[in-house]
């Protein structure tokens, strides 16, 4: 197919997108994208790749090593699409969660391995955030967001919050927070019909108050990283708007670990702002499988293994 710059944008995946054997075909096929793999290793000093292709599950899913492999999968796949396609600028870069991240190397705000730095912390951090404070998720289905709102806000106390951390499309919304508030939510949600609720394996309660023991020094991380403006329009996580300047992204991602991901939002800018194709870089077929639900009218590709290249121009 033929790209357009104007008509197109470039999506990032967070966590929840990761699968043993993330990127290994790539960097089989590519020289390239196994030269990002094995960069990573060296300047993380673990074997980040041998995790991302052989696992074990466990230690692919401690969100210390997660974050990191989500983000060498995504720029190996995108640094073999410039390969292949040639200097192409898209309208807008945007990332779900942990994928604002690889945005940022995409945009030319920060560079891979400085990026790299910033997520492995932003995981240790979270990490132990979690085992001092742990929380849940849940995903409801079938519900309005202001309905799951509502229900947050009722099961809610001042010691024991829950919020929505993820409004992904219309009919899924994920909420996070202390256990005993979640388990409220949950049941309220489905005496209010949901078709559907999934508790998530996790013990960290991200984009919720329970982040709060990580946010003083994600906040100096972030705030001696060397980050520039933008070559490429973000769609920021917290707002859902462009984020165009280095102070933009500060602040954006100061906010992001308590913040909510608003994704519908964010696809919904982009297109409101002429987009009609996105490209998902990296692990799984999670953005493109949202952006159906959000808007049938417009085009989603991911790429993430060789043969998804082939049907580019």
């Amino acid at each position: 197919m033929q790209l357009i710059e104007s008509e197109t944008a470039f999506l990032f995946p967070g966590q929840g997108s990761q699968k043993i054997g993330m990127g290994s075909e790539l960097a089989a096929a590519f020289p390239r994208a196994k030269a990002v793999f094995h960069q990573a290793d060296e300047w993380l000093d673990i074997s980040l790749s041998g995790i991302s292709w052989q696992g074990p599950e466990d230690v692919l899913n401690d969100t210390v090593n997660t974050q990191p492999a989500l983000l060498v999968h995504s720029i190996a796949a995108l640094r073999i699409f410039k390969d292949r396609i040639g200097s192409f600028k898209p309208a807008f870069v945007a990332g779900h969660s942990m994928g604002e991240f690889s945005a940022l190397v995409a945009s030319g705000s920060l560079s891979f391995l400085d990026t790299l730095s910033l997520v492995r912390r932003r995981g240790e951090l979270m990490r132990n955030a979690g085992e001092e404070n742990p929380g849940g998720m849940a995903a409801i289905l079938g519900l309005k967001l202001n309905t799951v709102e509502e229900i947050c806000s009722e099961v809610s106390q001042p010691d024991e919050i829950v919020q929505v951390a993820n409004d992904n499309c219309p009919g899924q919304v994920v909420i996070s927070g202390a256990k005993k508030a979640l388990e409220r939510a949950v049941n309220l949600a489905e005496i209010a019909g949901a078709r559907r609720v999934i508790k998530l394996a996790v013990s960290i309660a991200a984009h919720s108050p329970l982040m709060a023991l990580a946010q003083t020094d994600f906040n100096n991380a972030v705030g001696k990283a060397p980050i520039k403006s933008p070559d490429i329009s973000i769609i920021g996580n917290v707002n859902a708007s462009p984020l165009t300047s280095a102070a933009d992204i500060v602040a954006d991602l100061q906010s992001q670990l308590f913040s909510r991901v608003r994704w519908m939002e964010t696809i919904n800018y982009m297109i409101s702002n002429g987009v009609d194709t996105f490209i998902e870089f990296g692990s799984g077929t999670v953005l493109t499988g949202l952006l159906k639900r959000i808007n049938r009218n417009v085009t989603g590709i991911s790429i993430g293994n060789p043969e998804d290249f082939e049907s580019l121009n």
